[in-house]
């Protein structure tokens, strides 16, 4: 097996073996761009060296020595030579993009001999112990594993010692000092001297490479974008460019549109006299691209066609790493750019209407949860408020919440409840777990293509970058700006959007898009079989939902209609002496009732509206008993309170979600059922008079057989008969193992079954959602025990296949059922598509996840592909 790859001997289409950094490298020598040469060591490497037990294959490095060689021949320079040295980046590249996870080493071959060799080579001995000295940082870092903060806290106490603000302004013997101040800390933390030999140093960083993709940060950032465990990384050996020889050099990263808003301009970030983690970790202020063109216009003029023609060739946003060294222009790398949802449908569009790709592809390129993104609070721009400082508009949308300084105390917080906001000097990869748990991100530093920034925009989480004004002190758990301070805990906001931090709780406001995000959901349902109804209880649920394109109701709770101002009419039910005080609330209830289907109805005319009967246990609908029993032994309880003590004690069950609820209720109380169906009908016959076309689907809830179900259908048919009323139909929750297995028997008496995936999971489960979740479905999905959380994605094997017997069996005994899903899955994209898979007719979900579930449900037939985004 061959473990190492020239760049010239690949191509994008192989990003499985050589990643997708090496891939892309290939594909750029092999069109001619100015790439520096180098080599591809393989995921396979990657892979034998995990299955071998964390040691390097045989004959890898052989192969290695051979690469170098021949890269040594076509460069005329050696690794390590003491009068011309070759120096060459050794980075990751798994075959999708992983912004920052894995690691890096820069300037290998750097040593005590090599290092005056290059001064020598470029005139410039300070550059030469300033890349020996970043090299010694990075390697002790990355390679030796030792904390970071001891070689930063070393370089701050030298610019303090030397009164400077920032590293350029130290001199050559400044820096050359600082190297054995590095190469001591290498050695009182590691145990060792800094290896002098470029081979050995080398090898070290290729183990560094393949061990970073078992680092945590990788795998929660390879858990939160669902890629596989297996794939392994490459290891890109390539020649180093550098951008930190003098006032005629420079680093940056450039888009080939702006990843934030989606326009057609360049957009990014460079810096004159600087290596390229300079711009990404946001040590220094860095100028916007446009900028460029007025220090190098001609390495300006080559970049920008450089963007033209990867755009064209990959045919989708490009994000492109590049060097000037000494006026030459060089490209490090090239990937299909991250984007925030509102770019990525601004793209989709545009694209397509320059003919660069068709809608089909259109569709696919924008992916169901980044639509979610668009959904996020905004300010209101009603309220009033004050911005103590500005910064970048790193990511779009606002947030509240609490401040924390560290990553732990962020993601404590929030698993404690509460609405964190993640302050920062700047972030770097192991911060990832407390970003993942802030609603908004706040940095004093970095730019538009710093950790945050990147990190924040694929999560769609608000961040303002940069904002200098902030003076963050971590130990002390505190910011400043100017006088006023903000300690932890306090309350801010934070505009994504405009890049303002506000002091306080702002109100927000949840945006409606439409342009682009319209059009993308347009082209979607020209594709999709599927249909996509709503879950809405209120009138004004149905309208946001019907504007978000929703097809139907596919679940009306009925009994979120008995809360509120009408709970003590349903405790007076409950607490009813005989049938006739039972008819009389029930006439109440039922008044009441048929005035909220007339909203419903209206709200959704012409579509089909399934209204689920009353569901939960009685005893949801009484306070609750501990309570009760306290207030009871102090005293407090009233007559009616002993009552509902009684009915609390009378009603209470070890397990409600398997007792007395749902069709089971009806049973003991039939005449609950009959009201309801009746207050149904009679407002679809008032809003027919008014012109209207009410289609009305009735669903018994908790089925688990022909007789029961007969039964329920039975007073349907009679309160039917009475009105004089046909167009309606009446159909089932199958929600429980028992009812998907006899799917065959119910489904002569039912003519649509609707899937309560919610309970259906439970009980296929065996877990109570309210307890496993909070307890330990964290440790199962860490341990990998399960795949995913099945209260968010619908578990294929075990629930699906229970629903695939149903509807097999359903559609057996009654060829035309209608087949739907109303429980929380309904508006999961990977659940969608396997609903598609499975035949169903429609999804239900809340309203605002109605456009993901469109698009969800138009990739399905598309066939869209894996996880990520191409590296």
């Amino acid at each position: 097996m061959k473990y190492v790859h020239a760049f010239e001997e690949g191509s994008k289409e192989q990003k499985y073996l050589l990643g997708g950094k090496g891939a892309n490298l290939a594909e750029m020598t092999n069109l001619g761009l100015p790439v520096p040469p180098g080599f591809t060591i393989t995921t396979d490497a990657c892979k034998a060296y995990m299955g071998g037990g964390d040691t390097l294959p045989d004959g890898l490095m052989d192969e290695v020595a051979k690469a170098r060689d021949a890269l040594e021949q076509k460069m005329g320079k050696r690794l390590g030579d003491e009068a011309d040295p070759l120096l060459v980046s050794v980075r990751s590249g798994a075959p999708f993009s992983m912004p920052g996870m894995m690691d890096t080493v820069l300037n290998l071959g750097l040593n005590d001999v090599s290092v005056n060799g290059l001064a020598k080579q470029t005139d410039n001995e300070r550059f030469a112990f300033d890349s020996y000295r970043r090299f010694v940082q990075m390697f002790g870092k990355i390679v030796l594993d030792i904390d970071g903060e001891r070689f930063e806290k070393a370089l701050e106490e030298l610019r303090h010692e030397r009164g400077v603000e920032t590293d350029p302004q130290l001199s050559a013997d400044d820096l050359r000092g600082l190297v054995e101040t590095f190469k001591g800390i290498v050695k009182v933390e590691a145990g060792l001297d800094f290896p002098q030999d470029p081979q050995e140093q080398l090898r070290y960083a290729i183990e560094a490479v393949f061990k970073s993709w078992n680092g945590e940060r990788a795998k929660i950032y390879r858990r939160m974008e669902s890629i596989p465990d297996d794939l392994g990384t490459a290891v890109n050996v390539q020649t180093m460019v550098f951008g930190n020889k003098g006032d005629d050099s420079g680093t940056g990263v450039a888009f080939t549109r702006d990843p934030a808003t989606g326009e057609a301009r360049p957009y990014g970030d460079f810096l004159r006299n600087a290596q390229g983690e300079d711009v990404v970790a946001g040590i220094r202020v860095t100028e916007p691209l446009d900028a460029m063109g007025k220090v190098f216009p001609q390495p300006h003029e080559q970049l920008l066609a450089t963007m033209s023609t990867l755009e064209r060739h990959y045919r989708d946003m490009c994000d492109i790493e590049f060097t000037i060294e000494q006026g030459r222009l060089f490209i490090l790398q090239t990937r299909v750019g991250k984007r925030t949802a509102a770019a990525a449908l601004q793209m989709a569009v545009d694209m397509e209407s320059e003919g660069m790709i068709d809608k089909q592809e259109a569709v696919l390129r924008v992916q169901p949860d980044q639509l979610d993104q668009l959904l996020h609070p905004q300010f209101d721009p009603k309220a009033s408020y004050t911005a103590i400082a500005k910064g970048l508009n790193a990511s779009p949308g606002a947030a509240v919440g609490r401040v924390y300084f560290t990553a732990d105390d962020a993601e404590a917080k929030h698993e404690a409840g509460e609405a964190v906001i993640l302050v920062r000097p700047e972030t770097s990869p192991d911060d990832l777990h407390g970003m993942i748990a802030a609603e908004g991100i706040l940095t004093s530093r970095g730019g538009l293509v710093s950790h945050a920034a990147v990190v924040a925009r694929g999560m769609g989480t608000p961040a303002v970058c940069g904002a200098a004004e902030l003076d963050i002190d971590v130990a002390a758990k505190q910011f400043k700006v100017g006088k006023t301070v903000v300690n932890e805990g306090d309350v801010i906001s934070i505009n994504g959007t405009t890049g303002e931090v506000v002091v306080g709780a702002v109100a927000v406001i949840t945006p409606e898009p439409t342009g682009p995000f319209d059009t993308i959901l347009g082209w979607a349902d020209e594709f999709r079989r599927l249909r996509v109804r709503t879950n809405a209880d209120l009138p004004h649920d149905a309208e946001v939902a019907r504007r978000f394109g929703a097809e139907g109701i596919g679940l009306c709770r009925t009994e979120h209609m008995f809360l509120g101002d009408r709970l003590p009419l349903v405790q007076r039910f409950i607490l009813a002496g005989s049938e006739e005080e039972e008819h009389e609330v029930l006439g109440e209830l039922g008044a009441q009732q048929r005035h909220d289907f007339v909203g419903i109805l209206e709200a959704m005319d012409g579509l089909p509206v399934t209204v689920r009967l009353l569901d939960p246990p009685l005893h949801e609908f009484l306070s609750d008993i501990e309570d009760l029993l306290i207030r009871d032994a102090k005293g407090e309880l009233d007559d009616k309170g002993k009552q509902l003590l009684h009915a609390a004690h009378q009603w209470r069950e070890s397990n409600p979600m398997l007792g007395t609820r749902g069709v089971r209720l009806a049973v003991i109380k039939p005449g609950l059922y009959r009201t309801q169906v009746r207050a149904l009908l009679e407002a679809a016959a008032e809003r027919k008079q008014a012109g209207g076309n009410p289609l009305v689907e009735i669903m018994i809830p908790l089925s688990v057989s022909e007789p029961e179900l007969e039964l329920a259908v039975g007073w349907v048919r009679e309160v039917a008969g009475e009105l004089g009323v046909s167009d309606y139909l009446v159909g089932t929750m199958v929600e429980t193992p028992r009812a998907c297995l006899v799917a065959d028997e119910i489904a002569t008496t039912a003519e649509f079954f609707s899937f309560g995936t919610n309970d259906l999971t439970q009980m296929v489960f065996g877990f109570s959602r309210d307890d496993v979740e909070g307890r330990f479905m964290s440790e199962y999905l860490e341990l990998g025990l399960l795949a995913a959380n099945p209260f968010e994605t619908i578990d294929f094997d075990g629930v699906g296949d229970v629903m695939r017997t149903a509807v097999e069996k359903g559609r057996g005994a009654r060829a035309d059922l209608k087949l739907g899903i109303c429980g929380e899955h309904g508006g999961d994209p990977k659940s969608v598509v396997f609903c598609h898979e499975l035949g169903l007719d429609y999804v239900s979900c809340s309203p605002y996840r109605v456009p993901i579930a469109r698009l969800a449900a138009a990739h399905a037939v598309l066939g869209a592909g894996g996880p990520g985004t191409t590296a």
